[in-house]
């Protein structure tokens, strides 16, 4: 899922009609150099108006109809049901897009010893991809399904089976039962560019067999950093309910699977986002085949290195990488040698310059792999060379996440020191209660913040623990102290903190108060 409000996915629920639905494909043209011979079932363009060969035209296309055409019966529309627990208000949401209860559906009433669920609709797109029935969608709009159905451009209705999902890339694979179903294929050899024209198909707010054209906008958009997707964006319209279908170029060809907008307001804006053909190809033959998406593991919490950060921990502002906030006790990653605090600047040689790189590079090797990775530990370069482990799933990894209110001030803290504005106190038994702090775990608290500081701007909360400050272990309030003036008199812009929230350990740099 997103981490960003204004990015949506998903499709309209709870519609009491349903239109056709979605999908783009690829087609061999007539005359096209290299062109593979059709299967059975592929959908191959017929000539066009006055008998001729359809012909992606030069420039402006005079018209997508005769692409559209080709390719709608591979398109459909799924819709699903789903338990989804009754909220208080009478708003009901199936997580990852809107939802509304089936009318006459069982649920309960919220008293207690009652069940407080009820079923919901949800509705998406996704295409064939063969011809005997597997069809492409989102994970998101089937993930909760205890029902799917099918609905095709001729008015068929079928149900369909789960047959694979991964969360990582957001892809899904269902099928049906049937044969000789058209089916469109991805395409695998052409990169668009920015600029090319494209075409996008789906079930926008149930509204099936639904085209909008537009032109590819920008490759390579990361807007999901716990993701594995380099993101097409794309300004074709698409909606809730485009979930899952296709975007295609002007040759037919399925270049990839509509999954997310930004929208403000939760209607297009004209910027969509495509999971790439190479990404979702790779991950749903996969799925097709009954097996599950494997990826590497070092077990790290991992932040890209800013300018700021860089200055503070006395590296040069060009200086790019990952660094590392938290090591998981006993994952590959510590068995290798990783330790807190130090910045991951390749990978078997190629370069990282984020966490969202490092993530990817990870990922993409095997289980059993060995990584070699260099990295920067108190301003020299080391190589470490690690086994990636298995990555678990999204439900493991972050099963563990403390979730403990903060709450201001502290009954019975031990005496405190303001540095910087924030005042700090060792870490008590109470105060290891109150903020959920790991017995394990070493540092000071913060305790209280100076509305007008450079903390108070940062909107540092209350239960903060700063473990470290410019790489050096913080044990008490003079260590912490000697570290912010040292940064000073070296003339860092601020101090280097790694800090324990709810949420997590991240990194923040602190800045300096300017001198009047």
């Amino acid at each position: 899922m997103l981490k960003r409000k204004e990015f949506i996915l998903g499709a309209a629920v709870g519609l009491t009609f349903a239109a056709a639905a979605t999908a783009g494909g690829v087609i061999t043209w007539p005359g096209a150099e290299a062109a593979p011979a059709a299967k059975v079932g592929q959908l191959v363009p017929s000539a066009g108006a006055g008998a001729l060969a359809f012909a992606p035209p030069q420039g402006a296309p005079l018209s997508f109809a005769d692409i559209f055409q080709q390719v709608a019966p591979a398109v459909v529309q799924i819709d699903v049901k789903t338990r989804v627990q009754r909220p208080r208000g009478g708003v009901f949401q199936i997580p990852g897009f809107g939802a509304v209860p089936i009318p006459g559906a069982p649920g309960g009433s919220g008293e207690e010893g009652e069940d407080n669920s009820t079923t919901a609709l949800g509705a998406g797109s996704g295409f064939l991809i063969s011809a005997d029935g597997f069809i492409v969608t989102n994970n998101h709009v089937v993930e909760n399904a205890e029902e799917i159905s099918v609905k095709f451009s001729d008015g068929r209705e079928l149900k369909g089976k789960l047959i694979g999902r991964d969360e990582g890339t957001d892809l899904a694979v269902i099928k049906v039962e049937g044969s000789a179903f058209p089916f469109v294929s991805f395409e695998e050899s052409a990169e668009p560019r920015v600029g090319d024209w494209v075409i996008a198909v789906g079930n926008p707010f149930g509204l099936g067999g639904t085209a909008t054209a537009g032109i590819v906008s920008a490759k390579s958009r990361d807007i999901d950093p716990v993701g594995y997707n380099e993101y097409l964006q794309i300004d074709a319209a698409i909606n809730r309910g485009n979930s899952g279908g296709p975007t295609f170029d002007i040759y037919g060809r399925v270049i990839g699977v509509n999954t997310a907008i930004f929208s403000p307001s939760g209607g297009s804006v004209g910027i969509g986002f495509a999971i790439p053909a190479s990404t979702a190809k790779a991950v749903t033959d996969k799925l097709m085949r009954g097996e599950s998406v494997e990826r590497g593991y070092l077990g790290v919490q991992i932040q890209t290195l800013s300018k700021d950060a860089a200055a503070a921990l006395g590296l040069s502002e060009d200086t790019k990488g990952a660094y590392v906030a938290e090591v998981t006790a006993g994952a590959p990653g510590e068995r290798g040698g990783m330790q807190i605090g130090d910045v991951v600047v390749s990978v078997n040689g190629e370069a990282v310059d984020s966490s969202t790189e490092l993530t990817r590079r990870v990922a993409r090797a095997k289980p059993g792999d060995t990584l070699r990775l260099e990295v920067l530990r108190d301003g020299k370069r080391q190589t470490l060379n690690i086994r990636a482990g298995t990555r678990p799933s999204e439900a493991e990894l972050n099963g563990g996440q403390d979730s403990g209110a903060q709450q201001p001030g502290e009954d019975g803290a031990a005496a405190s020191q303001s540095i910087e504005g924030i005042t700090v106190t060792p870490i008590t038994a109470a105060l290891r209660q109150r903020y959920s702090i790991p017995e394990d775990m070493q540092g000071v608290v913060v305790t209280a913040v100076a509305p007008r500081s450079e903390a108070g701007k940062m909107r540092m909360p209350v239960g903060t623990v700063i473990q470290r400050a410019n790489n050096r272990v913080v044990r008490s309030e003079a260590d912490l102290k000697a570290a912010v003036d040292a940064a000073r008199a070296a003339g860092r812009p601020g101090v280097f903190l790694l800090v324990r929230t709810p949420a997590g350990n991240s990194s923040v740099v602190l800045p300096f108060a300017k001198s009047e």
